[in-house]
């Protein structure tokens, strides 16, 4: 198995993974994101694996960062920004041959750090992160405050 780059907005399978990673994004959005990713392609990767039996079943997107990444000791990072495997193609495999395609474009983009987050109530993604080799570097609760003033009304 081995994970091929994705390289055109026109792939339908690059659309239909990251709407099932990100429901809530509409398709404009998607679709916004994946032409950005693809202008900048020093600083950005996305890669697919697909099935014979089943077709694609996952992809990763992968960028290179500069600033603050948590737990990493140089800069620039590779940051592994999504990873997706279907139900149907879990636990054979896929999400490993993934993040060492990121790895690998990472080390080649002068990287020696690879990174990732997940969010704090997504223990799927955790355990799955360990599996692969990452180590938890920091837990975080973010909070944020509106500063526009409220309505008296």
């Amino acid at each position: 198995m081995r994970p091929e780059p994705l390289s055109s907005v026109e792939d339908p399978d690059w659309l239909r993974l990251r709407s099932e990673l990100w429901p809530d994004c509409s398709v404009a959005e998607h679709i916004d994101e994946m032409r950005s990713f693809l202008i900048e392609l020093s600083r950005f990767a996305q890669f697919v694996v697909r099935l014979p039996e089943l077709g694609a079943v996952g992809f990763a997107e992968a960028s290179i960062r500069s600033d603050y990444v948590a737990g990493a000791s140089s800069s620039p990072v590779g940051f592994l920004e999504g990873l997706y495997v279907v139900p149907l193609a879990r636990r054979r495999g896929v999400a490993r041959a993934l993040v060492q395609e990121v790895a690998a474009w990472a080390i080649g983009m002068g990287c020696s750090e690879l990174a990732s987050d997940t969010e704090i109530s997504n223990t799927l993604s955790q355990a799955a992160h360990l599996r692969l080799g990452f180590t938890e570097a920091e837990r975080i609760v973010c909070f944020n405050m509106s500063l526009s003033p409220k309505n008296d009304a």
